[in-house]
């Protein structure tokens, strides 16, 4: 990619993370209930829907009206959203709370768990135990035994070739496979993606394994604020390190090699173009999930995520032609079309938020006194 379009899109990547970090944590001053001595309320006949309750309708939920152009005909996808990425306003949606296999989606979720844990220039050399119960058929960016690899070649592998080996290796880093995903879940329900259950931590196909396209979209949410996760996903081609070997002299030698990244908006592909003002973030495709994808792009100032799980038409590259027309709709009926619900901040934003300031008494938050106006 020339560095100039690298430049516009970092920078890009930086704005809206800035938004975005800004609309998940700050919360507004919220004035203190007073004390009741009534008896308490009984308990919801049923659990509020994350994100609002329209999004837990099955179907299409959209708010047509004069000016709002009509949804893209022909979408096959079993589950998706289309979201601004800075207000969190949901502005369409079908099945958004299903429960799908996320294949390698999932990834996000792992990044963003793990992602704080090294610094990128950490290295690590590959024991054999490290790639231990990578799955049969898995996607691999090409980590070898007993050659060594620092966290940011690792970190490429996962999210441009969506290396199973490099996730595996980073993960026995962590401690193992079973202490990363008990971390991953425990982070997914910090994001209240409640939809969302990890087994494996690379997204490989495993019973009770589960997400949803409203889960997806919260993952990535949280994902692009971290200034690595937004320049791993956004990267086009890499070069990976290579296994040593001898050259003709008989001297030990370590090449690299070129990886790009799969993601078809990003990369581009005979039959799709890059998508204009796409930043990331992460496609995923298995036997039991068909094709996912979770993307963010940005355009005349606003910043969409969409993302499209499992379309049933069986045609080339059809989860990205899918998402590039509801980005194309997201774009169009931005500013016009009613929001269906909302991306909902992390739990420990949510609840600093409802809670009273430190200095706060019943009926007093934030410094604003019971009586004042």
């Amino acid at each position: 990619m020339p560095a100039t379009e690298k430049t516009v899109r970092r920078s890009l990547l930086v704005a809206s993370a800035v938004l975005l970090s800004t609309a998940l944590t700050a919360p507004a001053a919220l004035a203190a209930p007073s004390p009741s001595t009534s008896p308490p309320a009984a308990p919801p006949a049923h659990t509020p829907v994350v994100g609002g309750e329209r999004l837990g309708k099955p179907g299409t939920q959209v708010n047509l009206a004069a000016g709002v152009p009509v949804l893209p005909k022909g979408l096959s996808g079993r589950s998706w959203i289309v979201a601004d990425a800075e207000t969190g306003d949901v502005l369409a949606a079908h099945d958004a709370h299903r429960p799908l296999a996320p294949a390698s989606t999932l990834k996000m979720l792992f990044a963003d768990t793990l992602l704080p844990k090294w610094p990128r220039t950490t290295t690590h050399r590959v024991e054999p135990s490290d790639l231990a119960g990578v799955g049969a058929g898995s996607s691999m960016v090409g980590v070898k035994e007993n050659e060594t690899y620092s966290v940011h070649d690792l970190w490429l592998g996962v999210f441009l070739r969506s290396g199973n080996d490099a996730v595996h290796v980073l993960a026995a880093m962590n401690g193992g496979v079973d202490k990363t995903v008990d971390e991953m879940n425990a982070h997914a329900e910090e994001l209240q993606a409640l939809d969302t259950h990890a087994v494996s931590p690379d997204g490989y196909d495993a019973p009770g394994q589960v997400s949803s396209a409203y889960d997806l979209t919260l993952i990535a949410r949280s994902g692009l604020q971290k200034k690595d996760f937004r320049e791993y996903c956004s990267t086009v081609r890499a070069q990976f390190p290579g296994e040593t070997k001898k050259n003709k002299k008989g001297k030990r030698v370590r090449e690299s090699f070129e990886i790009q990244n799969t993601n078809r908006l990003l990369s581009g592909d005979y039959d799709v173009p890059v998508y204009q003002g796409i930043a990331g973030v992460k496609n995923g495709n298995t036997t039991n999930a068909g094709a996912t994808f979770t993307g963010v792009a940005e355009r005349d100032g606003k910043v969409l995520l969409v993302t499209v799980m499992n379309p049933s038409k069986k045609e080339s590259n059809e989860v990205y032609k899918e998402t590039a027309r509801l980005f194309d709709w997201g774009f169009a009926a931005a500013g016009k079309v009613e929001p269906v619900g909302e991306l909902v901040p992390p739990k420990s934003v949510a609840d600093a938020t409802a809670a009273p300031g430190p200095s706060a008494s019943p009926g007093q938050a934030g410094g604003t006194g019971a009586g004042s106006q």
